[in-house]
């Protein structure tokens, strides 16, 4: 005899109480939809709010299902937030994609590369906060607590980002625009220098001393940092910077 197999869920009785009751199991195009109904609230909440303000229960709730139910998709609350990296992920593939497949000599795909990761940075703080966060973990740390199939889906969507600029990187180096010895190294390094600096540009604020002992704040503004981190991916693989000004000083104070 064949079984079909069962889940057992819970609904709110008349008095508040839960009650079970068995039902068939969901079908894996059920589930795919379920987690991707998931992983958009998620999403949703991050943009929002912040990666910090997106607990479980609401994003359990934007979805109509309980807390509980969320385990039966992902094993833990970090996995969820990885998959959410891999959607902010896929959106920005596509942008560098499109940014770089003109038919531009490499230095200007360089720069088209730098400039549309870094607007997209700074468009989606939350995206900027999870890969940061990310980074804050030793690798072997990170892997064990995510299934193989959600490690392979985060190396995936970072591995479909940075090969733009790899192959960059590497055509330019062959036509001499460029010297660079590795182009993976190489571009590893960027798409981290990129993060980190655009990070500035999210706090708003740097620190320099007014006098002996006296710190003091001053306004970072957002263009002037992307034009800045597009000039150092330049210098970084040694290529001319652009003609125009790039790091005009700003003296506001906050």
């Amino acid at each position: 005899m064949v079984r079909t197999p069962v889940n057992r869920t819970f609904s709110r009785g008349p008095s508040g109480s839960y009650h079970g009751r068995i039902m068939p199991s969901q079908p894996a195009s059920m589930r795919r939809e379920r987690e991707r109904d998931l992983v958009r609230a998620t999403r949703a909440l991050f943009d929002e709010r912040g990666m910090q303000e997106a607990p479980i229960e609401e994003i359990a709730r934007a979805v109509g299902i309980a807390r509980g139910l969320i385990y039966r998709h992902f094993s833990s609350k970090e996995e969820l937030y990885v998959l959410t990296v891999t959607d902010y992920l896929a959106e920005l593939e596509a942008l560098l994609a499109e940014a770089t497949s003109a038919d531009l000599e490499p230095v200007a795909q360089l720069e088209a590369w730098a400039d549309a990761y870094v607007g997209f940075c700074l468009r989606y703080p939350a995206f900027l906060d999870c890969a940061l966060s990310l980074m804050h973990r030793p690798a072997h740390d990170l892997r064990e607590a995510l299934s193989d199939s959600v490690w392979r889906r985060l190396g995936e969507g970072i591995a479909s980002c940075v090969v733009h600029v790899s192959e960059i990187l590497s055509k330019g180096t062959r036509d001499g625009a460029f010297s660079v010895e590795d182009p993976d190294y190489m571009a590893n390094v960027l798409w981290t220098q990129i993060l980190g600096a655009t990070h500035l540009a999210r706090i708003r604020v740097g620190v320099r001393q007014a006098a002996p002992g006296i710190p003091e704040l001053f306004t970072v503004q957002p263009e002037q940092l992307a034009r800045t981190c597009v000039a150092s991916a330049l210098a970084t693989v040694g290529a001319q910077p652009p003609s125009s000004p790039l790091t005009e000083r700003t003296d506001g104070h906050v």
